[in-house]
């Protein structure tokens, strides 16, 4: 059995807790305290949500609170109580490096670069790892970096991940760190902004390596540092991300037994983590259509095929595959984000192009969808004499949390920041590029909630994204204690 003796909260939940944000008063290495449970657990919920439907989500979550207590019973207590004998020793370096840490997470928030171009980030943490004493390796996948921390006897392999690319998104928060940054962007000049926490997955991770570096004399094995970029996608036509590092061979010569990453989450208050036993994050897959007819004057469309009436069409019929295509228990979604054709009110154009998403957990419901869309067009087009192209591409793989290895993870949680604070959360749509290392070897990527009660953050991603600088130290012990509690686990 599991004993909680700290606490800890995560992403992608709900909760209030004091904390502090652009430079108020908090303490960075104590753990808040909870709210009691009300209206605040709800935020999630519909509007419009009854009674009974709460109640059956109450019910839900107590089922797996039950399931995930079960799965972890089997934690080895040898394992266990050394872990906990670190944790207070994890808090203390931890609050020690309080200034340090914020400092660095502002600057790297108020200096944000977009994918395969994260060139002065790459060198801070590089600038950090050596000053820690490690020995980093740079250009990793392009703008990567990479370090390894042997403990001096034999342990297990661990590999820890950041992600430390902005996005194309122009900020709009009164933080004083703010980012102003701009950067070429498909051709043409965009804001930039950490819009989705990346700045803070990058600090804590320099912040887990210090703590872990100091406590190098109690542990065994190794751990592999690694600051990926390009999460959020290359520039269009460049290899990035964890695919290009995998295919570079960042694990070589040894797979680890085990990889972790953390997410923030703007849904959870600061104070609180979420995990996601199996199915976290779904696949991710983009698609362009370019319908053909037959260009003429809007006055005589008889005479043409009008591929904007076509689109039209074709766009509410991809709407039924969901609904009437995909199993109702198989989560699905399908999205068309941009349209374009023509260029005056009166002239029907030759061709009309849409693009958009699909998000699924379930292979063959991924299959599915793409076969039913390619049916859909065929329909749309071929009684009306017009063509299409449909240019289909697998982005990422679903993210699928590997169950003993959560369960474990989620004892640790427990350990660092107390059962309280622990939720088990649902799988969402949302897609993260960390499921091409979770198809490479064992993993898990748990949430931390980041949002202030007095400056609640706009979601992910978004230009009022923001980040409570308490959240960073629940962030470092989380991953520390997660980290070296699979460290002092035998081989």
């Amino acid at each position: 059995m599991v004993v909680g003796v700290v606490s800890l909260v995560g992403p992608w939940g709900c909760d209030q807790v004091a904390g502090w944000l652009g430079g108020a008063d908090a303490d960075f290495g104590k753990r808040p305290e909870m709210p009691a449970a009300g209206a605040d657990e709800r935020e999630n919920a519909r509007p419009d949500a009854t009674p009974e439907a709460e109640k059956t989500g109450q019910a839900l979550e107590m089922t797996l609170e039950m399931n995930s207590a079960e799965e972890a019973a089997p934690r080895n207590e040898a394992t266990a109580l050394a872990g906990a004998a670190l944790t207070p020793r994890i808090s203390a370096l931890t609050e020690a490096q309080r200034d340090e840490i914020v400092a660095l997470r502002r600057d790297l928030h108020a200096h944000p670069e977009l994918g395969n171009r994260e060139v002065r980030t790459a060198g801070r943490i590089a600038a950090y790892l050596r000053a820690l004493g490690l020995e980093p390796r740079e250009g990793v996948a392009k703008t990567g970096v990479v370090a390894r921390l042997n403990f001096g006897r034999p342990g297990p392999f661990v590999a820890l991940r950041a992600d430390i690319d902005g996005l194309p998104v122009e900020e709009a928060t009164d933080l004083p760190f703010a980012s102003k940054a701009r950067a070429e962007w498909q051709g043409e000049m965009t804001p930039v902004m950490h819009a989705c926490g990346h700045d803070v997955h990058t600090a804590a991770l320099l912040g887990v390596a210090t703590n872990l570096m100091a406590l190098k004399d109690d542990l065994a094995g190794e751990v592999l540092f690694i600051f990926q970029p390009a999460e959020e996608g290359p520039p269009e036509g460049e290899e990035g991300g964890a695919a290009l590092m995998l295919k570079e061979g960042v694990f070589r010569p040894r797979t680890p037994d085990a990889v972790f990453a953390f997410h923030t989450y703007a849904h959870l208050p600061v104070g609180v983590v979420g995990i996601t036993p199996g199915p976290a994050w779904a696949a991710v897959d983009t698609f362009h259509v370019t319908l053909k007819g037959q260009g003429g004057h809007g006055g005589r469309p008889h005479l043409g095929v009008d591929p904007i009436v076509l689109a039209a069409k074709a766009i509410l019929d991809l709407q039924t595959i969901v609904s009437r295509a995909v199993d109702p228990v198989s989560p699905a979604v399908v999205t068309v984000g941009a349209i374009h054709g023509g260029n005056r009110n009166n002239i029907i154009p030759e061709e009309v192009t849409f693009e958009g998403t699909v998000r699924t957990h379930e292979p063959a419901t991924r299959a599915r969808i793409e076969r039913r869309m390619r049916q859909v067009l065929d329909g749309a087009t071929l009684e009306e004499g017009a063509s299409y192209t449909l240019r289909y591409h697998r982005e990422l793989p679903p993210l699928v949390n590997d169950r003993a290895l959560a369960a474990s993870v989620r004892a640790s949680l427990v350990q660092s920041v107390g059962a309280g604070a622990v939720r088990d959360l649902p799988p969402t749509t949302g897609g993260e590029d960390f499921a091409f290392f979770v198809e490479a070897a064992p993993s898990v990527m748990f949430r931390v909630g980041v949002s202030s009660p007095k400056h609640p953050s706009g979601p992910h991603p978004s230009k009022t994204f923001r980040v409570d600088d308490a959240s960073l130290a629940i962030a470092i012990r989380a991953l520390n204690q997660v980290s070296v509690d699979r460290l002092l686990t035998p081989g």
